[in-house]
C-alpha cells in the first residue's frame, strides 16, 4: 500500500510526547523517514523504537531547539541518516517558559527570551536550515503547529500568545517568499485537545469542554491528520493557511456554545 508521504524525509520537532509524537507516528505510518527530536532521550528513544517495530523508518536525534548548534546538528544528522529534509513540522515549545508565563506586567525578560527563542526564533532558524535543499528540489512542506491562543487571547499567557501569533505571521511570510519556488508553509492551529492522562475521570470538566465544541472533542490524532494533509501532495496548492483543529469552536459565538 502506498503511503501519503512515501519518499519524504520529515523532522518533527518536540515529538517526544503529545502532539509531536502523534504526528511523528502518523508520518512514519504513511511512509516518511521520520526524525523524532526533543530533549528527553528516554521518551524519544522509546517512540522511535515503537515506530521502527511497527515497520516505520525512524530515528531519534536529541536537540534543544533553543540552541543554535543543536538545531544545526539535528538537521545535519537527519540528512546523514535519510537524505535531504523535505518536510519540517515545527511543534517544539518551551515548557519552562510556559510555566513561568503570566500577564504581561508580570513577565520578566528571561521568560520572554526563553519563550521566543524556542517558539519563534527556533522555528525561523529551523526553516532557514531546511529551506535551501527544498528550494533546490523545487518542492517541500513546512507545517507550523500553533495554538488557538494566537488569535483568541488567554489570561495569564501573554508571552506564549505572542509567540504563537508571531508563528502564524511567519507562516504567511514564508509563503510569500517561497511558495513561488515550490515550498509550501501552513499552520495547524489546535484548540482544546483531549488528553487521557490529564482528563481521565474528570467527567465534570469534560462535560464543560464538550459544551464548548460543536463536534466531539479533538484528539492528538486529529491534529496529526491535519498536519499529514498539509504535508502531503494532496495540499500541493495550499500555502499560507491556518487550519483550525478545534471542534468548530472558533466558528461560533460564545453564546452559541453556552
Amino acid at each position: 500500500m502506498v503511503g501519503r508521504l512515501d519518499g519524504e524525509v520529515a523532522i518533527v520537532t518536540g515529538s517526544t510526547s503529545g502532539l509531536g509524537a502523534a504526528i511523528a507516528r502518523l508520518f512514519a505510518e504513511q511512509g516518511a523517514a521520520t526524525v523524532v527530536t526533543g530533549r528527553s532521550a528516554d521518551r524519544g528513544e522509546t517512540i522511535a523504537r515503537e515506530i521502527a517495530e511497527s515497520g516505520g523508518r525512524c530515528a531519534f536525534v536529541p536537540a534543544d531547539l533553543g540552541d543554535g548548534d543543536q538545531r544545526g546538528a539535528l538537521v545535519h544528522t537527519a540528512v546523514d541518516l535519510f537524505g535531504p529534509v523535505s518536510v519540517l513540522v515545527n511543534n517544539a515549545v518551551s515548557p519552562s517558559a510556559i510555566a513561568a508565563d503570566g500577564p504581561v506586567a508580570d513577565i520578566d525578560d528571561a521568560v520572554w527570551e526563553e519563550m521566543l527563542r524556542v517558539n519563534l526564533i527556533g522555528v525561523g532558524a529551523m526553516c532557514r536550515l531546511v529551506l535551501p535543499a527544498m528550494v533546490e528540489a523545487g518542492c517541500g512542506a513546512i507545517v507550523n503547529v500553533s495554538s488557538r491562543a494566537a488569535e483568541r487571547g488567554s489570561r495569564g499567557l501573554a508571552a506564549y500568545t505572542a509567540s504563537k501569533g508571531g508563528m502564524n505571521a511567519l507562516t504567511r511570510s514564508i509563503t510569500a517568499d517561497y511558495a513561488p519556488l515550490g515550498v509550501r508553509c501552513n499552520t495547524v492551529q489546535p484548540g482544546y485537545i483531549l488528553n487521557d492522562a490529564r482528563d481521565h475521570g474528570d467527567e465534570r470538566l469534560l462535560e464543560r469542554f464538550r459544551g464548548m465544541h460543536l463536534t466531539r472533542l479533538p484528539t492528538a490524532r486529529d491534529v496529526a491528520y491535519a498536519a499529514l494533509f498539509l504535508a502531503s501532495a494532496e495540499a500541493e496548492v495550499i500555502s499560507g493557511v491556518t487550519l483550525q483543529v478545534d471542534g468548530g469552536s472558533s466558528s461560533a459565538r460564545g453564546l452559541t456554545l453556552g
